[in-house]
């Protein structure tokens, strides 16, 4: 498991044409790896993530993406994703295929890909009108109860990519707060990709406290402040002015095109895109 930088990490294990799940629940969502895919200008990505927000916004509008599956889309407390929306009803910058499901469908899809089973199931679904709208939403009959259930197709993505505070040298992963599919997507995953805010000598973790241990991650990044403008506990709050002001942002589409060029694909790194922030006036 290599300590690597996060360009060496994306170039290494993120191909064109790759499912790419980019998770973390308000809470360590890895912005950094997401513009170092833009930076590196993937094409033809599956994205999966549970809750697609600004870090996705960013990268369908970048011409990453062909297809989405998703749970639910938006800017956290503020709108829509409208980079994210223009690619579903007019196809710019390219067409973009979407696969919706409920919250507890992508968890479930989620940890039957973690358990290497071919589908999840759960209560839900039955009598509504999202199996209409995704065909691979279908049921079983219990062989137990003889009770019909809803089953959804696992998630198994080529990469999946976390944000965490702190690893250790030898590759445990440490995360400290609010979590969401992190562990299962982690773990469904064929590669793992986790960026930090730090790596220590020891993690201090309590008892069953690193839920990625070593030998499930396939390389660690050190990138401060890499889930920003999203928090982490412990080391930065939430940046909430700046998905205000990204509303504005990217509700233009030459508006959103020259702050890509400007500030992810005219900056080396994160680094140089947070100092460019800041050069400008903007909070980083």
């Amino acid at each position: 498991m290599p300590i690597v930088t996060l360009t060496a990490a994306i170039a290494d294990h993120v191909r064109d044409g790759d499912s790419v799940a980019l998770e973390g629940f308000t809470h360590l969502i890895p912005f950094a790896a997401g513009q170092e895919i833009i930076r590196q200008r993937r094409r033809g990505l599956h994205l999966i993530r549970m809750t697609p927000d600004l870090v996705y916004d960013q990268m369908i509008g970048a011409g990453c993406a062909r297809r989405l599956t998703f749970s639910w889309g938006g800017n956290p407390g503020v709108g829509s994703a409208h980079r994210i929306r223009e690619a579903i009803e007019a196809g710019w910058p390219q067409p973009l295929e979407i696969c919706e499901h409920s919250h507890a469908g992508m968890a479930a899809a989620y940890v039957a890909g973690a358990a290497r089973l071919p589908f999840g199931m759960l209560r839900g679904y039955l009598g509504t009108d999202l199996p209409a709208v995704n065909p691979a939403i279908r049921s079983v009959e219990c062989p137990y109860t003889g009770e019909r259930l809803a089953t959804v197709p696992a998630l198994n993505p080529d990469v999946t990519i976390l944000h965490a505070q702190r690893a250790d040298r030898a590759g445990n992963v440490l995360i400290s707060g609010i979590l969401g599919a992190q562990k299962e997507a982690g773990l469904a995953a064929r590669k793992l990709l986790v960026t930090v805010e730090e790596v220590v000598d020891d993690l201090g973790a309590p008892m069953n406290g690193v839920v990625l241990p070593h030998w499930v991650v396939t390389a660690i990044a050190c990138v401060p402040g890499g889930a920003w403008p999203s928090y982490a506990r412990g080391h930065y709050p939430r940046d909430n002015a700046f998905y205000i002001a990204w509303d504005e942002i990217a509700r233009d589409r030459g508006r959103f095109t020259a702050w890509i060029e400007r500030y992810v694909l005219g900056t080396q790194d994160f680094a140089g895109f947070r100092a460019r922030l800041r050069a400008d006036g903007v909070a980083a």
